[in-house]
């Protein structure tokens, strides 16, 4: 009997997990690292809400620049104390949650001059964010999951390079690659790069970009996700923004309304991945309140 009890108190707690977990693989993604009063990384991923976690970000980066992460009021890569950083993504992995080093921003200095010089940038990230070796990890020892494109700025030039050349790496260790355009297809920056089909993961910013964001109703989003929805990746995933104030220009769905209008009509596509959220800073509860229904 004692056996039999504890049997089915196993059974409740992964029944218990499961439930809590969201339905369909699916899950968020969020963008970590550009407030300092937003948490740790390990709280962040101790919350139970995210199944991805967005480094951001390396903001400065090619054409002959010094590589720059700013991590904001988290702590200085210059004086080296982002080093400590490691144990948390360590908690994340041994968690199940990825971690990418997020590349770009809407505030970066970064641009690729060439593709040798998407392959030097390649280098210096696997070096000293993935599987390789450098002296001068900015965030330790840890091994990060992958890059997350966020490319708001430039030519749109030799980015589908750097995917290439970033993925030449996954021969020693797999590095998975997130793209994260505007809505407005093709996107301006990263549309070659998502043409050659290495992007695990499309987190589509469904916010400040009026056209095909959620006003009033969802018809605008709508009509762009199903564009969406047919680029070369295996998990297309609707970015949104975790408050109003996190997007200026528009794109807030409040949370009853995603539940009840939004996600009904995306979650059939086969291809639907979840919610990418920006950002940890703003998510004061909106994730809690979706995680179920995503």
């Amino acid at each position: 009997m004692a056996c039999q009890g504890k049997a089915i108190t196993l059974l409740l707690s992964i029944l218990a997990v499961s439930l809590c977990k969201p339905s369909n693989g699916a899950g968020i993604a969020i963008y970590w690292g550009q407030n300092g009063n937003e948490g740790s990384l390990a709280d962040t991923c101790n919350s139970g809400n995210y199944q991805f976690v967005n480094v951001a970000f390396l903001s400065s980066f090619g054409n002959g620049q010094s590589p720059v992460l700013n991590l904001a009021g988290h702590c200085d890569p210059n004086a080296g104390t982002c080093t400590g950083i490691s144990n948390d993504i360590r908690s994340c992995q041994n968690q199940g949650i990825k971690v990418l080093l997020s590349i770009g921003g809407g505030a970066g200095s970064y641009s690729l001059s060439s593709a040798d010089d998407a392959g030097q940038v390649a280098n210096y990230i696997w070096n000293n964010f993935l599987g390789g070796q450098s002296s001068s990890r900015p965030l330790g020892d840890a091994i990060l999951d992958g890059v997350d494109f966020d490319i708001e700025a430039g030519s749109g030039q030799f980015w589908d390079d750097l995917a290439r050349a970033l993925n030449g790496f996954s021969q020693q260790r797999k590095v998975y690659l997130a793209a994260a355009p505007q809505c407005i297809i093709p996107d301006a920056n990263l549309d070659t790069a998502i043409k050659t089909g290495l992007f695990d993961y499309v987190w589509v910013q469904f916010y400040n970009n009026r056209p095909c964001q959620y006003v009033n109703d969802a018809t605008g989003l709508l009509s762009a996700w199903n564009q969406w929805i047919t680029v070369q990746s295996n998990q297309i995933f609707l970015g949104l923004p975790a408050a109003p104030e996190a997007a200026p220009s528009g794109g807030f769905i409040p949370a009853d309304v995603l539940i009840s209008q939004v996600l009904p009509s995306i979650k059939g596509s086969p291809k639907y991945g979840g919610v990418m959220l920006w950002s940890k800073q703003y998510d004061n509860g909106y994730s809690a309140a979706i995680k179920g229904s995503v």
